[in-house]
């Protein structure tokens, strides 16, 4: 019996008298029952692990999820030095470069996704569209498959065994305060502008923070890299070399590592201008103030998000698992997600869970027809209002770079730590 046989059944076992014996049911009755037992420890960012998401889990499958939320570098860290503490890792596809070397995460048979084939082009060719080009940096196709139910290096295509199944991702940018910048803003380099001494930030995050900086500096003409996502040293020392002045010349308010910061940050308006997460643009804007994703002429940073299953889950808990995976792609998270601004791996089902209001403000870049809100309910946009970049493929279309780890990443952090305490 296959696992989505497992599933589809599911529902209507629920109802089974419970006085009935274990020893007699058949197998899939069991399952129901056992079901309920089942907890499964899933950790990464707060990006995207959500209570709401848990509760719905407990409501459809059965099985109690059990989620914890960090900070990227301490997602990194525990991914690859606790395998025992987890049993799903919600992390980025620059973190499981980092992460699959230590044999933490097993490989995904794809014949047990149920949607695999809808997984929209980039976590599978790396190409949005056939005419599409491969952005820099740590693009996820390119650690999203390995040779087998046992290979330990990263294949160069498509090989039915994944390290990641691919959930969200999107193309980010600056952040911005319209309201306390009176003119437009076009430019990676306006980062760095002195015009916003004092009331600029990044985060403090170096895999992440490397790439806007390396936008920032090619934006102002002053580094030509040969690939932003894999730096020479001499390229790095440069890129410092930038950053680390602008720094003791006042520019920066501050250097966030939680979603929560970034929001406060731009809330209370000490910081006008800094790199940002979609979902903090939301969480601004629905406190009633301005806060726009600006779309920039060098175009975007962009990342991806999956979840990787723990080596040691097997038997139930694996079938829970994968369970948990094909549910997850079905549509409900995906439109959740999509609602904050995020992009779904298979945008085909979470359509399904969207009104065609959603759908053609978030997905399409349509003017809303009517108010758009936040998955919480907040008011976001008003009718007739477009979505800051336009459609799915402008935006995922226009990406420069992928969050990287680079060959020098040692030495790239080691200048990081120096610059955040210069």
């Amino acid at each position: 019996m296959t696992i989505t046989s497992k599933l589809n059944r599911r529902s209507v076992l629920k109802g089974a008298a419970a006085g009935v014996a274990a020893s007699t049911l058949p197998a899939p009755m069991i399952w129901a029952q056992n079901i309920q037992e089942i907890t499964l420890r899933q950790f990464g960012t707060g990006v995207s692990n959500l209570n709401e998401v848990a509760q719905k889990v407990k409501e459809d499958l059965g099985f109690t999820l059990e989620m914890t939320a960090l900070d990227s570098d301490s997602v990194t860290q525990r991914a690859a030095t606790q395998p025992d503490s987890f049993d799903i890792a919600d992390i980025e596809y620059w973190i499981c470069k980092k992460v699959w070397p230590t044999g933490n995460l097993q490989p995904m048979d794809t014949s047990k996704i149920d949607n695999y084939d809808q997984i929209v082009g980039l976590f599978r060719s790396g190409k949005l569209t056939p005419e599409t080009d491969i952005a820099q940096g740590t693009a996820p196709h390119t650690v999203g498959f390995v040779d087998g139910p046992d290979g330990t290096s990263f294949a160069a295509e498509e090989t039915g065994w994944m390290t990641l199944v691919p959930t969200i991702y999107n193309a980010d940018t600056l952040g911005i305060r319209p309201d306390l910048i009176a003119r437009p803003i076009n430019n990676w380099s306006e980062l760095l502008n002195p015009e916003f001494n004092g009331k600029a930030s990044i985060l403090d995050i170096s895999s992440i923070g490397i790439m806007d900086m390396a936008m920032v500096c090619e934006s102002m003409g002053e580094i030509s890299y040969g690939d932003k996502g894999n730096m020479t040293r001499e390229e790095i020392d440069k890129t410092f070399a930038i950053f680390t002045e602008a720094k003791q010349n006042g520019q920066f308010r501050a250097f966030w590592k939680t979603f929560d910061e970034s929001v406060n940050l731009m809330a209370s308006g000490e910081v006008v201008i800094q790199s940002m997460w979609s979902p903090a643009i939301t969480a601004v804007k629905s406190r009633g103030i301005p806060c726009v994703y600006q779309p920039l002429e060098e175009g975007y940073r962009s990342w991806g998000g999956g979840i990787g299953l723990s080596k040691s889950l097997s038997g139930m808990e694996l079938d829970a698992a994968y369970d948990y995976i094909n549910w997850y792609l079905s549509g409900w998270v995906g439109g959740f997600l999509m609602r904050q601004g995020y992009y779904s791996a298979v945008p085909t089902t979470s359509k399904e869970y969207m009104s065609d209001n959603e759908w053609g403000y978030w997905f399409e870049g349509k003017p809303a027809s009517d108010v758009i809100t936040s998955p919480f309910g907040d008011e976001l946009a008003k009718a007739g209002d477009t979505r800051d970049g336009g459609d799915f493929y402008e935006r995922m279309g226009r990406v420069a770079c992928w969050n990287s780890v680079m060959d020098e990443n040692q030495y790239m952090v080691r200048k990081w730590n120096e610059f955040i305490a210069a």
